[in-house]
């Protein structure tokens, strides 16, 4: 697995998977791995992209579930090809939503994989309906644990603070290979 900063890989093509996988939850797992099982049927590369600090974390100050290393660590065991890694900043919160887009070209992207609620640029004026008007875009349905609810890391690290580390581990995926 290689590992880029934004901006610096090109590719003649690839299947994406795009968000800040904060904790690489269960529900990250279903995004990446579809990307990952699609690359592999198409025989192209897979590709995460993700953000370094999560913009939750840059914006509000939110916990970091899994440092950029963890997080590293855990897209190879999921088989990934790639990692870009953009460094979520002054700098980078000002750019537009064409920007973003401008970028994925690059990667020649023949499907992009994130969740219904992906938002990107400035403002976060960028959705996944934008997105669908240049790219072939998937969006990957919310993952529920077994009680119904939507795994989320908000919800985990909700979990944490209240000390309920058995159901973390559960949403988190950990008694699985990761």
């Amino acid at each position: 697995m290689e590992i880029y900063k934004a901006e610096k890989l090109n590719l003649s093509e690839s299947i994406i998977a795009i968000g800040a996988f904060d904790g690489v939850h269960r529900g990250h797992q279903a995004v990446i791995q579809e990307a990952v099982r699609e690359s592999k049927k198409r025989r192209i590369p897979s590709v995460v992209y993700t953000f370094d600090p999560p913009p939750r974390t840059y914006f509000q100050g939110a916990y970091i579930l899994t440092s950029i290393e963890e997080k590293i660590q855990k897209f190879k065991k999921l088989g990934v090809d790639y990692v870009i890694v953009a460094q979520f900043n002054e700098s980078y919160i000002k750019r537009t939503p064409n920007s973003f887009i401008n970028e994925l070209k690059h990667l020649s992207p023949k499907n992009i994989r994130v969740g219904e609620d992906f938002r990107f640029g400035k403002n976060r004026k960028g959705d996944v309906a934008l997105l669908k008007n240049h790219f072939f875009v998937q969006t990957v349905s919310e993952v529920c644990c077994n009680q119904g609810l939507r795994i989320s890391s908000t919800r985990i690290r909700n979990m944490v603070f209240e000390g309920d580390l058995k159901k973390t581990e559960s949403l988190m995926g950990l008694d699985s290979s990761l």
